[in-house]
């Protein structure tokens, strides 16, 4: 089968971008059942059997000979494999995934890392693949499995669902979206780490998991790390309560946190123009909605541009926030916003923020079958392009509450921003939102 990929898709291939997902098992793991279980779930999703090949002056999905196709491996190691699998990028040309299972070597605890080129998922679908691939494995344990038909085809891209448009409508959005950033040029938080004009990246990478890394380590071993915040499910229902109360999202507070924290890491104390994105879901706003479990790339992005001064009001600004994202969606525009994405390329900086957070809400981590248990679920994005050079650029915010806990993931690449930037980062924000629960609870 093949396929040529509509012009948002194309913009992913030059990023070079991965959602990685990750699950921390105790108990004992039926590899033999894994194995079949993933076999199982990519031949009945055609797009995970697929490479990226020229076609024109784009670029088409080809399915991969049988040989090629991906299969999931075992390793035997710790919580260091999280982040090699995490400085790995997907082969150029090769499977668009890739499925590892980690063992401890009395395998009692294992961790499986799944990573899928962004051109082929989001959020919500690798979400949807890693449960549907442990709901596979649960069925096999229990001797309940059947086999599901696999996709006749590949899915449609997004861009073909879309509802009808006037293309003068979507010029004249897409002008209209010009002068706005012009007229508000980004404010970009600066890099700490200076000495980037000779920066080489390894994939020796040490844990990333639990964040232990030095801050001394040589230059030769800058990567992508991941500090992360995580609330416990008493806290995560308080601050859910707050927001409910002020009349906001919690995605909202999320960004207005992410905001003030941007604007203390830039100079003085006054107001700044500071952009925030905010990638915007399209599956369940299409007619009919596309299901999480077909794999495709359905999200745009928001931008917005907020007057933020040192000592801003976190839940004015939140309002703010959550009022403009409301009004976008209102208007419809998410539709045009995915329409003028292939002019990305003549305007760089059309969805360039300070602050990038995004929304994945609450959903449910894999589903396990009796004597093995969950203790961890990440959702983490990952690029292989970072460009130290230049010197600042936005910081994101990866946002999702497994099982009722919240979850921040802050992905950072050492050579640009430090592990101890970040964790400054990352205590600032959980401080704020654990101000705003605790404020909710005495309300």
């Amino acid at each position: 089968m093949r396929r040529a990929l509509c012009p948002a898709e194309n913009l992913y291939v030059a990023q070079r971008s991965r959602a990685v997902l990750s699950c921390v098992l105790d108990g004992p793991v039926d590899t033999a059942a894994l194995t079949a279980a993933f076999d199982a779930v990519t031949a009945e999703q055609p797009t995970l059997l697929t490479r990226i090949v020229p076609d024109g002056d784009g670029h088409a999905l080809e399915t991969l000979p049988a040989a090629e196709r991906p299969r999931l491996r075992l390793r035997t190691g710790g919580e260091e494999v999280y982040g090699e699998e995490l400085n790995s990028p997907l082969p150029v040309g090769g499977p668009l995934t890739r499925a590892v299972l980690v063992s401890d070597p009395v395998e009692q605890r294992h961790t499986l890392v799944l990573s899928v080129d962004h051109v082929i998922t989001d959020g919500h679908s690798g979400i949807a693949l890693l449960n549907a691939l442990w709901d596979r494995y649960r069925e096999l344990v229990d001797g309940a499995g059947t086999p599901h038909p696999p996709a006749a085809e590949l899915p449609a891209p997004i861009s073909a669902l879309l509802p009808p448009s006037d293309a003068d409508e979507t010029a004249k959005y897409l002008r209209r979206r010009v002068e706005q950033i012009g007229g508000h040029p980004a404010e970009l938080v600066p890099y700490d780490v200076k000495s980037t004009h000779d920066v080489k990246s390894t994939h020796a990478a040490k844990s990333t998991y639990d964040m232990r890394s030095t801050d001394t380590e040589p230059e030769h071993t800058h990567r992508i790390e991941v500090q992360r915040l995580l609330l416990g499910t008493e806290p995560t229902a308080r601050l859910r309560a707050r927001a409910r109360a002020e009349g906001v999202s919690v995605h909202a507070l999320v960004s207005a946190v992410m905001l003030l924290a941007a604007r203390r890491r830039l100079d003085g104390t006054g107001p700044r123009a500071l952009r925030c994105v905010s990638p915007v879901d399209l599956r369940s706003r299409l007619t009919p909605p596309v299901p999480a479990s077909v794999m495709v790339a359905a999200v745009t992005m928001h931008l917005q541009t907020r007057t933020v001064a040192t000592d801003t009001d976190v839940l004015e600004l939140a309002r703010e926030v959550g009022d403009e994202v409301r009004q976008f969606l209102d208007r419809g525009e998410q539709f045009q916003e995915l329409r003028i994405m292939e002019s990305a390329p003549l305007h760089p900086t059309l969805h360039l923020g300070t602050v990038i957070v995004t929304n994945m809400g609450a959903v449910s981590g894999p589903r396990l079958p009796a004597g093995t248990y969950l203790t961890d679920v990440r959702l983490v994005p990952a690029r292989e392009h970072y460009f130290p050079h230049l010197g600042r650029s936005p910081v994101m915010a990866c946002v999702t509450s497994f099982d009722g806990r919240l979850a921040i993931e802050f992905p950072h690449h050492t050579a640009c921003f430090s592990r101890r930037f970040m964790r400054e980062l990352r205590a600032e924000v959980h401080a704020s939102l654990l101000a705003l629960a605790k404020a909710g609870e005495e309300d």
